[in-house]
């Protein structure tokens, strides 16, 4: 079946509004209707996830639509680049690497995109509604943006995201619609647990793990302390696996009750989690033993909010690690100013505290030691960063990667 177009998508396509948004249309009629879309549906807004420099193909795309006097139609938010823009110096790479990652962030604000370069929009002024439609790339944001706040898109890729924007229309297919929204498998947290960070990431490990291409319900989790326990978990079920959406019963909008979350229908399969289960995910993070010898942490994958930084500052001033070790926070730049404008960063450097903004440490050359251990408190971080940069990973809730920095040495609490 194929695509059917209003007189705007037609205007669109034929370059009546300019080549750029007829390129950008014509990518997204394909798309459309390679996934069996019937019609396309306004969007509210967008997050673009082409910003890190991944080849000359990436740059050459953004380009083409630049050239062809290309604006984005609905407001866009871009994920992190390869550089931190804010702290000059900061990311050491080659000048032929440097360039065209610096034009391919360049160019994406020449298309009129926000300069957020933050893999957590829902952080921003730009967060959508319950039930808004919107286009969005990064997997954390977007199982985020589904699960958290319930609004809604599909897991959009480099290109197919920018089109979206440029056009202010997506495909309704997918998690657009409500009866795909439905949950199919169904796992139970079995015993009492506490709603400790560690908790969230390890029911995300194994819910990625387990879920394939269905969407998972989860029962008795307990209730979180705050919204980031809910992004830790989405991001690590998206990094394990293609999870775009989690409902979690009594906790998220769209599922108060686990006949909500069902829809009325019975799971296809239901999975119990015990905490040994949690304990043994969380363990294949760790490369090293406790007391290994630490180079570094590193915080905020996905990028810390305003109210992990108030949770980590005291902590920091209580423990008053000393040892020189880095302790790297990626963070979102409007962030990072509204810290900055309240005076909280004023004894950052006695902590070796460096903030890092519009990239993160896993995906560019930020941290000096490759050859020592990192420790971190994110389930992305370390599944990605051994294989991304090369490094010897621990993993720990924040407390124990704090402590860890003032003993010099991998410190971790019992489960």
């Amino acid at each position: 079946m194929m695509l059917e177009l209003t007189t705007e998508d037609q205007s669109m396509l034929d370059g009546e509004q300019g080549p750029a948004v007829a390129a950008a249309m014509k990518i997204l009629v394909a798309f459309s209707n390679a996934v069996g879309a019937r019609k396309l549906l306004d969007i509210a807004g967008a997050h673009i996830d082409g910003c890190l420099y991944h080849g000359q193909a990436s740059l050459d795309f953004v380009e083409r639509l630049v050239e062809g006097r290309g604006r984005v139609h609905v407001p866009t938010t871009l994920n992190v680049g390869s550089f931190d823009l804010i702290h000059p110096g900061l990311v050491k790479m080659p000048p032929s690497q440097e360039a065209p990652a610096r034009r391919l962030m360049k160019a994406h604000l020449e298309l009129g995109c926000q300069a957020t370069f933050t893999c957590a929009p829902y952080q921003t002024r730009f967060r959508p509604a319950f039930g808004e439609q919107i286009a969005w790339g990064e997997s954390n944001a977007i199982v985020f943006a589904n699960s958290v706040i319930g609004a809604r898109t599909n897991r959009y890729g480099d290109f197919i995201d920018l089109c979206c924007a440029m056009t202010g229309r997506a495909p309704a297919w997918g998690l657009h619609l409500s009866d795909n929204r439905r949950g199919q498998i169904l796992f139970e947290l079995t015993g009492s647990f506490e709603p400790t960070d560690a908790l969230f990431v390890g029911v995300g490990l194994i819910v990625g793990q387990r879920s394939g291409d269905r969407i998972p319900v989860i029962s008795g989790l307990p209730q979180p302390r705050d919204e980031d326990q809910l992004k830790a978990l989405g991001a690590a079920a998206a990094t394990t696996g293609a999870v775009a959406l989690f409902h979690a019963v009594g906790v998220t909008p769209e599922a108060k009750t686990l006949d909500e979350a069902f829809r009325g229908m019975a799971p296809e399969a239901t999975i119990r989690i015990s905490r040994a289960d949690i304990d043994h995910a969380l363990a294949k993070l760790s490369i090293v033993p406790d007391g290994a010898p630490l180079a570094a942490v590193s915080l905020g994958t996905p990028h810390f909010s305003h109210e992990e930084w108030m949770r980590l500052l005291p902590m920091l001033r209580e423990v008053a690690p000393g040892r020189g070790i880095p302790i790297y926070v990626n963070t979102g730049r409007a962030t990072l100013k509204r810290l900055q404008e309240e005076g909280e960063l004023d004894d950052a450097q006695k902590f070796s505290l460096i903030p890092v903004t519009d990239t993160c440490t896993y995906v560019t050359t930020i941290i000096e030691r490759l050859d020592g251990v990192v420790m971190t408190n994110s389930g992305k971080w370390a599944h990605y960063a051994p294989g991304n940069i090369g490094v010897s990973v621990a993993f720990g809730d924040m407390e124990d990667c704090v402590r860890s920095a003032a003993a010099g040495h991998v410190v971790r609490s019992a489960p």
